[in-house]
């Protein structure tokens, strides 16, 4: 049983996290953006992972985001 109440559904650098978050948005779900990178640099320390951030959506619309995040996903992957 997860102690979470929101999962992550995708990991991309800002252009393409850039643009499943506006999909997502499109259709009524708020996603979250995690971007421990800029957290990091903010806070003075090194980090590995610049430029690349975590989207996470709410455990009730992770069917419906799902969805919207493998379309965008294979359009990205198409273009």
């Amino acid at each position: 049983m997860s102690t979470t109440e929101y999962t992550k559904v995708y990991y991309g650098n800002f252009i393409l996290v850039t643009r499943v978050k506006d999909e997502l948005e499109h259709e009524g779900i708020v996603p979250i953006v995690k971007d421990e990178g800029e957290s990091q640099r903010l806070a003075g320390y090194a980090s590995m992972n610049q430029g690349y951030q975590e989207v996470f959506v709410h455990n009730d619309e992770l069917d419906k985001a799902m969805i919207i995040v493998n379309r965008v996903t294979a359009q990205m992957e198409a273009s």
